[in-house]
């Protein structure tokens, strides 16, 4: 896996998304990248009478009046909320080509669709942590719905009163799969600050030695020190206990193409981690066939 280079960033003017624009400086992203911050108006524009189905729409001159109005000045509001964050991001990540887009139509649809459209490598959305009830996830959030159907890798930066500057810790979930080893992947092809340090998070049994030691080694041609903590216990509640005590910055973890309500109903470590953990979490994938995305899978 490459360090992204095509990166779409979910701006909306909350605190939680301004968290998002300051944990890109602690993504070690390279200093050479296309982003596009994208702010959705969340409003939709009807399309003309030849486009509808049946007889021509009736048409009241007073109310379209108001409702353009209204659309006009959400859009406005958006693309300023929009620039405003891409001369952030640039004055951030000088290097980058930075684009600020406005979406209509509901947010995840929005941004999953302009991901789609952009081919984008990442995902970032902001996020508080999520409600869960009876051990599921409540769907509902645009950063859930998002790592739901994007179908690629998605970082979900948490809120934080915290401005850390200099090395990162980073925890990643490591079983030996595939899906685990995307998420080694994904880290050792970034560029972290010196003195910036990995833990591989095994719960249970885990991989062989070999498989454990080929990815700590990956970390460390990335120039990070390497760590590994194994315990038993449900993975999910492993990573996310270590990441609060060893105090870090982020978890990588691994999923395969699990999509849509299946994801809610049969769930993933990568699900429950990107929803209960307190930092910021990614998920990593490769960018899935469209005929693969019903597939049951689990993460690494």
């Amino acid at each position: 896996m490459k360090a992204p280079s095509n990166i779409l960033i979910a701006y909306d003017g909350s605190a939680c998304s301004d968290a998002a624009l300051h944990d890109l400086r602690r993504a070690g992203l390279s200093p050479d990248a296309d982003a596009v911050v994208l702010t959705v108006a969340d409003v939709i524009i009807p399309p003309p009478d030849e486009e509808l189905p049946g007889a021509p729409a009736v048409r009241i001159a007073g109310l379209e009046r108001r409702h353009r109005e209204m659309r006009e000045r959400a859009v406005k509001e958006a693309r300023a909320l929009a620039e405003r964050a891409a001369g952030r991001v640039k004055e951030d990540f000088p290097g980058w080509r930075v684009k600020a887009e406005v979406g209509c139509d509901s947010p995840p649809v929005a941004l999953i669709m302009t991901a789609d459209r952009l081919q984008a490598d990442l995902i970032i959305v902001g996020s508080h942590r999520h409600t869960v009830a009876g051990g599921r996830l409540i769907l509902g959030s645009t950063s859930q719905r998002v790592l739901y159907d994007a179908g690629r890798s998605v970082r979900v930066a948490r809120c934080s009163d915290g401005r850390r500057e200099g090395p990162v810790r980073i925890i990643v979930g490591f079983s030996g799969t595939p899906d685990a080893e995307e998420a080694v992947a994904a880290v050792a092809a970034r560029a972290w600050p010196e003195g910036s340090e990995a833990r591989l998070v095994i719960a249970g049994r885990g991989p062989g030695r070999d498989s454990t030691s080929a990815a700590a080694e990956r970390l460390r041609a990335a120039g990070l020190s390497v760590s590994e903590f194994v315990r038993e216990g449900d993975p999910a509640h492993v990573l996310i206990a270590e990441a609060e005590g060893w105090d870090a910055d982020s978890i990588f973890v691994g999923t395969r193409g699990l999509h849509g309500f299946q994801h809610l109903l049969h769930g993933s470590v990568a699900s429950a981690v990107a929803a209960r953990a307190q930092c910021s979490v990614e998920v990593a994938r490769r960018a899935a066939p469209e005929e693969s995305k019903g597939e049951d899978a689990h993460a690494g």
